[in-house]
């Protein structure tokens, strides 16, 4: 953590602040260790605070012993005190994408005289390269989603997508996940055209493509895979859309590299797509990165100038999805190394068919 605050200090004084305060709870969890689900932290240039009710007053001792626990009865009551009382706090930043307005007006309120600045992706950034024992925390979460893809396969046949999404989540729970990732998408049929499809009643019958996009939690990190299978004989056209998905997946997985942008990377796997004719059926961008949130920088996408850096665990996963016809997408998680890459998730991604 340490570290941490020290890299969040060198951003500060580039920003020429005198101290940030934020309650977004992974940025909290980062900076802190604190996992409570209320509190609010301040970092400036020699002393770390976290503000926090009675209910949280033991786990702040046990989990974040490094830094100041201030006991409130009011987190902004508390916190305009703390900034009042050190005068020399004079430029405090804040997260622009989590402040309410009503809030904000409330400090500026009570606070004249300070200057209220607002930050953007300042934690995020950080965040986005991973600490070994982060990357430890993610591969743990990724063979438990691959254990469940592996235990999962034979029992899709005649079940309800509801019904395949629950197994998922009780399985993954009984392997120790500490919870989902996010809910699990279990998709059927002409469903599958649908990329963040709900699980529905629809009971899955021979000659679907069925799409399995589920994930979990486990020392705080998430994992979040994707595959597509046919229950079944599968038809050619399926065949085809599966063969071209898997091409540009992989290539796109191979594309990942240390140097590259997020924009050159997806650019290789929507190439093969667009060159197939099926451009407009991938609407959405390769990958995203993945940690203490299932969506976090960087991204991989038309858009992303974000250069990848060693340390970066981000997702590959194109899609295609056609509507009345359905959908393939299949997705791994990516460690950026030094050298090249190392692929996290082991599920086998050549087509096949299930009872």
């Amino acid at each position: 953590m340490t570290e941490r605050i020290g890299r969040l200090r060198e951003v500060l004084e580039k920003e020429a602040v005198d101290a940030l305060f934020l309650d977004s709870p992974h940025n909290r969890r980062y900076l802190t260790g604190f996992t409570g689900s209320s509190g609010v932290v301040v970092v400036c240039g020699d002393a770390v605070y976290l503000i926090t009710d009675f209910r949280y007053y033991d786990q702040v001792e046990r989990e974040a012993p490094h830094v100041e626990l201030v006991r409130a009865k009011n987190l902004l009551d508390s916190l305009v005190s703390l900034i009042e009382e050190r005068k020399e706090l004079q430029k405090i930043a804040f997260e622009a994408d989590r402040l309410s307005v009503k809030t904000f007006r409330a400090l500026e309120e009570r606070l004249p005289g300070r200057t209220l600045v607002a930050s953007s992706g300042w934690v995020d950034t950080l965040r986005a390269v991973k600490e070994p024992q982060e990357i430890a925390a993610i591969e743990r979460a990724v063979e438990i989603a691959d254990r469940a893809f592996e235990y999962i396969l034979g029992r899709i046949k005649g079940r309800s997508e509801r019904e395949i999404a629950f197994d998922l989540e009780f399985f993954m729970r009984r392997e120790g996940a500490e919870r989902l990732s996010f809910p699990p998408i279990v998709a059927s049929g002409p469903n599958g055209a649908l990329p963040h499809a709900v699980p529905s009643d629809r009971v899955v019958g021979e000659g679907d493509l069925v799409t399995l996009d589920f994930g979990c939690v486990a020392g705080g990190y998430c994992s979040d895979m994707t595959r597509t299978v046919a229950v079944g004989r599968a038809d050619a056209k399926q065949r085809e859309i599966y063969e071209l998905v898997r091409k540009a997946q992989v290539a796109g997985v191979e594309a990942v590299r240390a140097g590259r942008t997020g924009k050159e990377v997806d650019a290789v796997a929507r190439g093969i797509i667009e060159e197939a004719g099926y451009g407009e059926r991938f609407g959405h961008g390769l990958g995203h990165g993945v940690g203490l949130e299932i969506h976090e920088a960087p991204r991989l996408s038309q858009r992303s100038d974000t250069v990848l850096e060693p340390g970066m665990v981000v997702t590959v996963e194109p899609g295609i999805y056609i509507p009345g016809f359905g959908g393939v997408r299949i997705e791994d998680d990516v460690v950026v190394t030094e050298s090249g890459i190392h692929v996290l998730t082991s599920s086998p991604k050549a087509f096949f068919a299930t009872g």
